[in-house]
This record gives structure tokens, sequence and C-alpha cells, in this order.
């Protein structure tokens, strides 16, 4: 059986896009957000996602000071980023149906 940690697995890079698409983050805005929706198990978790991330030059970090505390590492989704992302987007959703048509619960042998 795959385990739910196998399945996000595999999309959290592309979660992480997503975010970045919307506003730029820092990483623990990342990781509180992706924590909560139960992406990631931690911050700690997260750090190698966003270096292999920078890596692929999918996203790019800024360091920004902060009127509230010390500088800030920001990440910002890059051009090659947002093209990574339209790409999943467009794989996701055929993808999601025909697995949901396998697996969708009409057992003809219950």
């Amino acid at each position: 059986m795959i385990a739910d940690a196998q399945l996000r697995k595999g999309v959290v890079e592309s979660c992480i896009l997503g975010l970045l698409a919307r506003e730029p983050m820092y990483g623990w805005q990342l990781s509180e957000k992706l924590t909560n929706l139960g992406m990631i198990a931690s911050i700690g978790t997260l750090y190698p996602v966003l270096g292999r991330l920078r890596a692929k030059g999918y996203v790019v970090s800024v360091d920004e000071t902060s009127e509230l505390g010390p500088t800030r590492k920001y990440y910002h989704l890059a051009p090659s980023g947002k093209e990574q992302l339209a790409r999943f987007r467009q794989q996701w959703v055929p993808f999601t149906s025909v697995v949901a048509e396998i697996i969708g619960g009409d057992d003809e042998h219950s």
C-alpha cells in the first residue's frame, strides 16, 4: 500500500511552486502553510525540497530585511518555476481524473 507520505512527496514540490506563485514567502511561512495542510511533517523536511527547487532553477532566494526581526530569506518563483507549475497543472487534472475513475469505489465484486 502506498503511504500518505509517498503521495505527498510526489506533489510537494509543485505545491511549493503553487504557493510561491501567489506570493514570495520565507521558509517559516512556507513551512507553516504546508504543515497545517498536512503536506510536510516539519520545517526540517522543507529545506531539502527548497534546495532541490533552487538547484533546478525553479525558485530563487533573496535576503530581505525585516522591521520585526532578523533578515529573512524570501523564496520567489523563477520564470522556469512558472513554466514547471504550468506543466504540472496541465497534467494534474487528467491524472487525478484517471486515478479517481480507477479507484472510484464502484466495486463490482463487493
